[in-house]
């Protein structure tokens, strides 16, 4: 029996594509392995948002190619094949294929074709989600693409190159795949998108669905007990949306709303038009509406031109609205955006000195948050057992990882209200609620 490997690299819509491209490959009979050596063909599903995540790529497929067996077959799909192009072949001669985000579903020709090599990096649509087979049985956590590509040209954004411009799937399409999640063991849906709340599908009728539509009808299904989704532009974040985490129950309470900067100098240079009152008042609706609600971030520093003065903006808002759980990077600069172009582009040195201040800052936020919920009972979602296999591991709400003291999976109940006994920076201790 042909097997096949795949590593997949960067963000939850990558976690989706590995998920149907392992589906697909075992529809076709192949089984999946976790070493490279057993492989008939090796795939790396690729992120290409910061130059650091190109790289680790191509060092990936150095060390792949001398461990592979001789005749197997190599090749990258995702953002990187579609950055890179064909100049991936001539970076590793022995790749096979290079399949874009949208061009992943082709693979199957070059399993019936070995001996040639496939380049496929077309923005082709959303056709991949109608030539791809169903998911037989769904993960607890069941990511659900409603939406791929973005409009918003970000100036270091890289994006709406790899992606494309945004493209909304259908309603019913996306609730075909949500219910079936849910009949194939789902607990929780997390809607996902480059803009998920940018989410807009008419229908043949002129009927409208916004992304509050789809966690209306979601809330519906009785298998389903927990609904969130990223990634959100804090524009797009209306009111019907505000209002849906006051009426649904389900809809947890924490969003990722990247602000990316406190500078509005920086922000009008990365071509993200709100300015911070606009976002504070968002945050403060959003807190009216659901008061335990809490936020998190993306942030970027030394963006081109970044001085001390808006990096220290940056540190303020952090701490004015009090993210519990923020992903901080170095600018990178990628090819096909506007920033890198731009001059002024700030030293190594200096970025990685402002990015080991903002985290210190948002660690403080979240260790502080997290110490915030000892004594608290909180429902949460089993993930599985910890590497020991002596405790299980939970998820709050908040997205938090919460460790619980149980030894065996099968004890461990799918949904639980746990008591926060002890919390650190990166994790919280529990027992089961009495």
């Amino acid at each position: 029996m042909k097997q096949f490997f795949i590593q997949t690299f960067g963000c939850q819509m990558n976690v989706y594509d590995g998920w149907r491209i392992a589906t697909m490959l075992k529809s076709r009979g192949m089984t999946q392995t976790e070493n490279v050596s057993d492989a008939d063909i090796i795939i790396l599903n690729t992120c290409a948002v910061r130059a650091k995540a190109t790289d680790k790529v191509f060092s990936a497929l150095g060390r792949i190619r001398r461990a592979k067996k001789p005749d197997a077959l190599m090749g990258i799909v995702g953002c990187v094949a579609r950055e890179v192009g064909s100049d991936a072949f001539r970076r590793v001669p022995e790749l096979n294929f290079v399949l874009g985000p949208q061009s992943y579903h082709k693979l199957p020709q070059i399993l019936d074709n070995p001996d040639t090599r496939l380049l496929n990096i077309d923005l082709g649509g959303l056709e991949k989600f109608d030539e791809l087979p169903q998911m037989t049985t769904a993960p607890t956590v069941s990511y659900i693409p409603i939406q791929e590509g973005c409009n918003h040209c970000c100036t270091y954004c890289i994006v709406p190159y790899t992606r494309g411009r945004e493209l909304s799937r259908s309603f019913d399409d996306c609730m075909r795949d949500t219910l079936h999640a849910a009949k194939t063991g789902a607990v929780e849906i997390c809607f996902l998108g480059q803009n998920v709340n940018g989410y807009k599908y008419t229908d043949e009728n002129g009927k409208t669905f916004r992304l509050s539509d789809l966690i209306r009808e979601t809330s519906k299904i009785p298998e389903i007990m927990r609904i969130r989704f990223t990634s959100s532009y804090p524009t797009e974040m209306t009111d019907d949306l505000i209002e849906m985490f006051a009426t649904e129950p389900k809809l947890l309470p924490f969003l990722n709303m990247p602000i990316q900067s406190g500078s509005p100098n920086v922000l009008r240079r990365m071509n993200r038009p709100y300015d911070l009152d606009q976002y504070i008042s968002i945050v403060e609706k959003l807190r009216i509406a659901r008061p335990d609600i809490q936020i998190s971030s993306d942030f970027i520093v030394g963006f081109p031109d970044e001085s001390d003065s808006d990096f220290d903006e940056t540190l303020q808002i952090a701490k004015r609205i009090g993210y519990i759980n923020s992903y901080c990077f170095k600018y990178s600069p990628r090819p096909h955006t506007g920033a890198a172009l731009l001059p002024n582009q700030i030293p190594e040195n200096i970025k990685a000195s402002r990015l080991a201040l903002l985290d210190n800052t948002l660690n403080e936020i979240q260790r502080s948050f997290n110490i915030s919920c000892i004594d608290k009972t909180l429902p949460c979602l089993y993930e599985g057992p910890d590497k020991t296999g002596l405790h299980s591991v939970y998820r709050t709400p908040y997205m938090q990882q919460c460790i619980v003291a149980l030894a065996g999976k099968s004890d461990a109940p799918t949904m639980a209200n746990i008591t926060i006994t002890d919390a650190n920076k990166a994790s919280l201790r529990g027992k089961f609620a009495e």
